[in-house]
């Protein structure tokens, strides 16, 4: 079963690699705002997680990509941080950005599943930010790699697209269901607007036939019960209105902000463990 979801993440990584153009090219950007104190952290995050500096020796962040939110992390007070991707330009690209910032950082490019285990309980925050879960495919050995990296008493921050967006047509100028996508409870992603196929469509160099994509739907039950599984303890979840990319363009706010597109988890690691 490992071997063959890791064949799956594997094919999705070489579609990352492909969208890693866009993040080389916002290097000497991203640089500029993370020395200028620059936070990517939305503000329901930097709220949950407030000061790190208290608490935060070291924050692992999975599916790190460029690298940006990893080394706000350290704006937001961590001391040290460790990026992990499965895409070797992603990786290289975060590396650009904390070498010239001279950052308290480490990078590996890995599958999740496969993270050293030299990292295993060396972490105080485990950080997965936005868009990353549906391109795992099996959640609970997620979870289980969650629970190794952390130190006892060590927590998991989520920040989430909510999973009703699925539902949503978002090229509909009120809220109305996907054509296609219109059950929540399917496993199965469908339809063609979904990051990263339109920039990679837009490449004319590349050949999407070749790149199949792998993702996979997970309810909130689904995320929360699969960190409850492996013996971490429950400490917030909260909703927002706000979605963290424009994806409904015609859908007025008053309209659009009546429903959630965001959540957040805060999970903690017991220190009996």
């Amino acid at each position: 079963m490992k071997t063959e979801i890791s064949k799956l993440h594997r094919e999705t990584g070489k579609a990352w690699d492909a969208t890693a153009k866009l993040y080389e090219e916002a290097v000497a950007a991203d640089i500029k705002f993370l020395r200028a104190g620059g936070n990517s952290l939305l503000a329901p995050e930097q709220r949950v997680l407030s000061d790190l500096e208290t608490w935060c020796d070291c924050a692992i962040h999975l599916q790190c990509a460029g690298g940006k939110d990893t080394l706000s992390l350290l704006a937001q007070g961590a001391k040290e941080v460790v990026g992990i991707d499965i895409s070797q330009r992603m990786i290289a690209s975060a590396k650009m950005k904390s070498e010239s910032l001279a950052a308290n950082a480490a990078w590996y490019c890995c599958d999740i599943l496969d993270v050293p285990h030299s990292l295993d309980a060396t972490a105080d925050l485990v950080y997965t930010g936005r868009g990353a879960l549906p391109w795992m495919m099996d959640l609970q050995a997620w979870a289980d790699v969650v629970h190794r990296l952390l130190k006892p008493g060590g927590k998991l921050f989520v920040f989430e697209g909510h999973p009703l967006d699925w539902v949503w047509d978002t090229n509909a100028s009120d809220v109305r269901f996907h054509p296609k996508r219109n059950n929540y409870f399917s496993e199965k992603m469908e339809g063609g607007e979904r990051w990263p196929a339109p920039f990679l469509a837009r490449q004319a160099d590349i050949e999407l036939s070749n790149i199949p994509i792998h993702e996979r739907q997970w309810t909130l039950g689904q995320v929360i019960n699969s960190l409850l599984g492996v013996g971490l303890q429950l400490r917030h979840f909260d909703e927002y209105p706000v979605p963290f990319w424009g994806q409904f363009p015609s859908i007025p706010e008053e309209l659009l902000f009546r429903l959630p597109h965001t959540f957040s988890i805060l999970v903690e690691k017991s220190i009996q463990t």
